[in-house]
């Protein structure tokens, strides 16, 4: 399948980086979000964010202006009819998901793939609420979407060789690595990650150290270029609760249990940078 044009569903700042990332490398973009303002900031985020390549001379303002050029933002779903592949990232709620999948299937053209950009959330569940579930996979960047090299390529049990094969070619496409990993909780970063995150906080919450200490020692003992509570506010705490949430209720693995510390810090609106506040305060 050739691949022209992606749609991309969500006004996030995985959102609008995915749309970055594939405006850049020639494919044409469709943004949707609820409301003509969302989808708009979403474009304007963009244009900030492809300012400062521009300034850091990693792009030319021709390049820049060439992508931006291919984007265009809009609330109407119907929108995203013809495009190749559609990626959603709305917030990490099934049930949300699983209604927009609906939504997806009715409006997008028979051929269009389907992906999520889920971290954790079966796949399989989104692509049975669809007339093709095997044209449904999961494409999961990582924030920041432009720069970080990785994207799991997710394949569900109801995903058809192509699909997969049509993913893996977007995602190479978009000078990324791509790996192929089954339709499990956490796949494979996050399961192998938020343990470690965890038992971090869990370490802190036992007096082994400090925050700041305990980032140190990641940084200067494993070559780690951010600590745990870095990762972890940068993240976003309420993020990261949901994915260990999901670990674990798919796993039941004690490593998975969240650590009590970090339910009450999200009760407490304690979210990291996107708050202002988390392990470490991020106001000005």
């Amino acid at each position: 399948m050739s691949i022209k044009s992606i749609g991309i569903v969500g006004s996030g700042i995985m959102g609008s980086g995915i749309a970055e990332a594939a405006a850049i490398h020639n494919f044409e973009v469709v943004l949707r979000s609820r409301s003509e303002a969302t989808a708009n900031a979403m474009v304007a985020n963009m244009e900030k964010s492809l300012n400062r390549q521009v300034e850091k001379e990693k792009i030319t303002a021709d390049e820049r202006d060439s992508a931006l050029g291919r984007v265009s933002a809009t609330s109407d779903i119907g929108a995203l009819a013809n495009c190749d592949v559609v990626i959603e990232s709305v917030v990490e709620d099934l049930a949300v998901k699983k209604h927009l999948f609906t939504e997806l299937d009715r409006a997008c053209k028979e051929e269009t793939i389907l992906a999520t950009n889920t971290s954790t959330l079966p796949v399989v569940e989104m692509a049975m609420e669809t007339g093709r579930p095997d044209r449904v996979c999961g494409i999961h960047f990582f924030n920041p979407a432009p720069v970080m090299k990785l994207v799991e390529i997710v394949r569900p049990i109801t995903a058809s060789d192509e699909t997969i094969a049509t993913a893996m070619e977007f995602a190479l496409a978009c000078d990324k690595t791509a790996v192929e990993v089954k339709d499990q909780a956490g796949f494979i970063v996050n399961a192998l990650l938020f343990p470690y995150l965890n038992n971090a906080i869990r370490l802190y919450e036992q007096g082994v150290a400090s925050k700041e200490d305990i980032d140190e020692a990641m940084k200067g003992g494993c070559g780690f270029p951010m600590g745990p509570f870095a990762l972890l506010d940068l993240v976003g705490l309420d993020t990261s609760l949901a994915i260990l949430d999901a670990l674990y209720q798919e796993f039941r693995d004690p490593n998975y249990a969240a650590v009590p510390l970090l339910r009450r810090m999200v009760s407490a609106e304690l979210l990291g940078r996107k708050s202002g506040e988390g392990f470490f305060s991020y106001r000005k």
